[in-house]
């Protein structure tokens, strides 16, 4: 059982993946459709992120990776500080792109697509859980390939390391779900500030935990 699942091997290291703390979205009716693409956090979010550095504060955290995108790089930040280290920043652990091929000439999707595509498109990823229902979305197998290689880049990095990586529930999914075989491309929802944990060592990979979030008070538990 040790030797299947990683457990009591003091060669087996930890990757940490930590969904952001919950952002501040625009106003509604928001067209400036970049201001949706990177929110900061919201005042409960940033809660979240101090409690999620503190809880992550007694592991031993070798390095801390994070998106580049504002919610995930604070959340990272406020890990990192508690270990003294800087946080590095890859573009690839960024969200999944939806929207990410819009028409010539457009820059907000309702505009592009219409808000009757729109609503049947959400009511297909409800029924499928795939990207693809999205028009003009960033591909499931593209998210995948894309989470996939720069993950197993920061493990390599890392060996007999644990090592924690900031980023998106998209991208959490993306990862857990390749190791699991599980066909969905978002097939569960993390938490704001949760933590998922993964066990590495050579080429196998064995899911320790998902949406951890007891280190969260319950007035500020969010999804």
């Amino acid at each position: 059982m040790d030797r299947a699942f990683l457990t009591d091997d003091p060669d087996a290291a930890q990757v940490i993946l930590v969904r952001h703390g919950q952002q501040d979205f625009p106003e509604p009716g928001t067209k400036d459709f970049s201001k949706w693409v990177d929110p900061p956090l919201s005042k409960i979010g940033l809660k979240q992120a101090e409690a999620v550095g503190r809880y992550l504060a007694s592991f031993p955290i070798a390095a801390v990776y994070a998106s580049h995108l504002s919610r995930a790089l604070v959340t990272g930040e406020n890990i990192a500080e508690h270990h003294g280290l800087t946080v590095t920043v890859d573009d690839r652990l960024h969200e999944v792109e939806i929207f990410q091929r819009l028409p010539e000439g457009h820059t907000n999707p309702t505009d592009a697509f219409g808000s009757e595509v729109l609503a049947k498109a959400q009511d297909e990823f409800v029924a499928t859980r795939l990207w693809s229902a999205y028009p003009g979305s960033e591909s499931g197998a593209e998210f995948r390939l894309r989470v996939k290689t720069v993950i197993e880049e920061i493990i390599a990095r890392h060996p007999r390391q644990v090592v924690a990586i900031a980023c998106h529930g998209g991208v959490i999914n993306a990862y857990i779900a390749e190791i699991l075989g599980v066909a969905e491309d978002m097939f569960y929802r993390p938490g704001h500030a949760s933590v998922h944990r993964v066990a590495f060592k050579d080429d196998r990979r064995v899911v320790w935990t998902l949406n951890e979030v007891a280190h969260l008070d319950p007035d500020i538990v969010t999804w």
